[in-house]
């Protein structure tokens, strides 16, 4: 216990910690199986066929059995090593690549393939996007969905555009202090000085914040580290898991700083404690908020605590806002019910449209954040607290707001429960647009409401994560 927070001694690897071994040792995987040795051998050099939805390439054993491979690309002849075979699969590597595919690039971070963050950087951006559709449109085929012809891509050319991240904080066997991201499917961190997808706010703020993790007496003690870039200034909040006298004086030496750079605009808190964390700022509080300007509209202010869910790619963003209310197109009075609404992403905007929108969350603390935002604006918003997968619970909005129009941004589970009610429902939308960030729930549910009379009218893909698999997917359904 005397050690606990400390840096301990450099210590000899033993060979079965987890720290030393390869990673795509798989040996004592529940999931290996014997193996084929006819596919062992042959297995060896294959072509792959096409990408699967998450991006490894898919090619076949000589067996017929189909095999995944990391960061392989459509067309590349490659030799392989299994490292994981399961019952219908099995999971390769790449030993070597024997041509490349005019699809593939030069990842841009010197980190790709160690850093689980960045997982398509060896495709090229249109490729990268190409798939996204091309993902989508089997999703909502493999549902039976009839298909618009033309799937709309929204995207920008930036690829340092993430506004918030968590770093993670960690001592090794070796005593090493590390400070990064996870490793693809691990827990092991990987330490990085820099971060290429990261906005320049929060890029600027790696290299301090690991030279004052490097000081601390007790890095142990440090959870996570959570970035968020707005207009109105950056936070950053430390999990710090247990109260450190000496390292609390540190953090505040390093507030005091960044409170006093030409930039300024950093907040800095540790939120403390392990079953009841306290939040402290250790400078003025951030005045936290997003600025949503959308065509032909003024500008809106959404204000964010440290927490909250805020959409990754601003610029993007904006863009699905935009693409929801053109399709939705509310008008003065009409009726709008907006599902899993946040702080108001799309509530504020169909608002100021003169929609009359009720608005429901799930978190109270978010409910009264979204009816401070419409305050803010000076927008007339019904907020409402309720749990939507709860039993009921929809179809008794469905009653009360009797909406013309609905949407759906649920998190990556989806919306089964609401979208069941939909589809059953005798009084119910005209219109739904629905925004996912996963698009196999998407289709599951889209499927739902086609099966109860909806029909599926347009569809867009944003590109809100670069040089990963993740996308948002946007549908718009109309009442047949």
């Amino acid at each position: 216990m005397a050690m606990l927070g400390k840096k301990r001694p450099p210590r000899r690897a033993s060979g079965v910690s987890g720290l030393s071994r390869a990673p795509h040792d798989a040996t004592h995987s529940r999931d290996r199986q014997t193996p084929n040795a006819q596919d062992d051998a042959a297995a060896q050099r294959i072509t792959v066929e096409r990408l699967a939805h998450d991006g490894r390439g898919v090619a076949r054993l000589p067996s017929g059995k189909t095999v995944f491979v990391e960061r392989a690309l459509p067309g590349e002849p490659v030799e392989i090593a299994v490292h994981r075979t399961r019952k219908r699969f099995d999971e390769a590597h790449v030993r070597q690549r024997l041509s490349d595919s005019p699809l593939r690039q030069t990842p841009p971070c010197a980190y790709f393939g160690r850093c689980g963050g960045c997982d398509l950087q060896h495709m090229t951006l249109a490729a990268q996007r190409m798939h996204k559709i091309a993902a989508v449109r089997e999703l909502l085929a493999r549902q039976g969905l009839e298909l618009p012809d033309d799937i709309a891509l929204l995207a920008t050319p930036a690829e340092d555009y993430r506004r918030r991240a968590r770093l993670g904080v960690n001592v090794d066997g070796q005593g090493r202090v590390l400070v990064g991201f996870r490793a693809a499917g691990s827990q092991r961190l990987v330490d990085i000085e820099r971060c290429h997808v990261l906005v320049p706010e929060l890029a600027a703020l790696l290299a301090p914040l690991r030279e004052v993790i490097h000081t601390l007496d007790a890095p142990r003690h440090v959870g996570h580290v959570e970035l968020v870039a707005t207009d109105g200034g950056c936070a950053v909040t430390v999990r710090q898991l247990k109260p450190h006298a000496g390292d609390t004086a540190r953090w505040q030496a390093f507030a005091e700083r960044l409170a006093a750079e030409p930039s300024g605009g950093v907040a800095l808190g540790l939120l403390q404690g392990r079953d009841t964390p306290r939040l402290d700022w250790l400078s003025a509080p951030p005045a936290l908020a997003e600025t949503l300007a959308l065509p032909g509209s003024a500008p809106l202010t959404l204000g964010v605590a440290p927490g909250d869910f805020l959409q990754a790619n601003a610029a993007v963003n904006a863009q699905m806002v935009a693409r929801v209310m053109a399709w939705l197109t509310p008008a003065n009075g009409e009726r709008l019910l907006d599902l899993f609404a946040g702080i108001g992403n799309f509530t504020l905007p169909a608002a100021a449209a003169g929609a009359d929108v009720t608005a429901v969350e799930g978190h109270p603390a978010m409910v009264e954040r979204l009816a401070d935002n419409a305050r803010r604006n000076g927008l007339d918003v019904h907020a409402v607290q309720a749990d939507l997968n709860a039993a009921g619970a929809v179809e008794a909005l469905l009653e009360t707001a009797a909406p013309e129009a609905l949407i759906l941004d649920p998190p990556r589970a989806g919306a089964e429960t609401a979208c069941r009610a939909l589809a059953a429902a005798p009084r119910r939308p005209a219109r739904i647009a629905y925004v996912s960030c996963d698009p196999a729930t998407l289709a599951r549910d889209a499927a739902q409401l086609v099966a109860g009379g909806y029909r599926l009218q347009r569809v867009a893909v944003a590109d809100m994560f670069v040089h990963t698999a993740h996308m948002e997917t946007l549908l718009l359904l109309q009442d047949e």
